[in-house]
């Protein structure tokens, strides 16, 4: 008795007799049969036709996982050999940027805009405006006129110049001149003085004498 074709399930009545599945199996339609309703075939294309199409189409597929497995180890390979070479991630970018340039500067399209720029300033530059106000520039860079104002803006600089230049001189001399006078060393001298008496007649650990102290010290004090 083959235990498949047994009816396994505890709740039946009709545990452990034999079920007979041939008919219900014959029911299920096979994939790829001719009037499958699940994938009809296209209309004019035979049976014979779908099964050429189909063993191609394996072949293909076959093809291609196998020309995956080949650029996976070549690319593999590539990196083994750009390591060997210390050609870093860095460098490599900068050289597909440099060619990417380059690329672009041979391209047909930046070819054609570099010409069409350089129309469009060849006709800019022969316009009457263009040329009337590059004459006038022109006429105004030497003029008369243009060159006096020159000549007068450089003067009143040079001028300036030498004037502060003057104002420091003198105000140099007068600074020094006041600190040599008689009323700024008369100055110094009372400030002197002054910090005699607020700070005391020692400095720096040893005595120091008033320059307006004119008592003798006594040797014996009387007690």
């Amino acid at each position: 008795m083959d235990p498949a074709s047994q009816d396994i399930n505890l709740n039946s009545p009709n545990k452990g007799l034999v079920v007979d599945h041939t008919d219900s199996l014959s029911d299920v339609p096979v994939e790829g049969a001719v009037g499958n309703s699940a994938n009809p075939l296209p209309p004019g294309l035979t049976e014979e036709e779908a099964e050429e199409l189909r063993t191609e189409l394996t072949k293909v597929e076959e093809e291609i996982n196998t020309l995956r497995q080949v650029l996976s180890a070549k690319e593999r390979h590539a990196a083994e050999l750009k390591r060997k070479l210390g050609l870093s991630p860095l460098n490599e970018l900068k050289q597909n940027i440099s060619k990417s340039w380059q690329d672009v500067q041979t391209s047909n399209a930046y070819v054609r805009t570099t010409e069409k720029l350089g129309e469009w300033n060849e006709k800019v530059t022969s316009l009457e405006l263009y040329l009337s106000a590059s004459a006038t520039l022109d006429d105004i860079a030497h003029s008369e006129a243009y060159k006096k104002t020159q000549e007068t803006l450089s003067q009143a600089g040079q001028k300036t110049s030498a004037a502060l230049t003057t104002v420091g001189t003198v105000i140099s001399k007068r600074l020094g001149d006041m600190r040599n006078s008689a009323t700024f060393k008369s100055f110094e001298d009372k400030m002197g003085n002054l910090k005699y008496k607020v700070v005391g007649p020692r400095g720096n650990g040893e005595a120091v004498g008033s320059p307006t102290d004119t008592t003798p010290t006594q040797e014996n004090p009387p007690f």
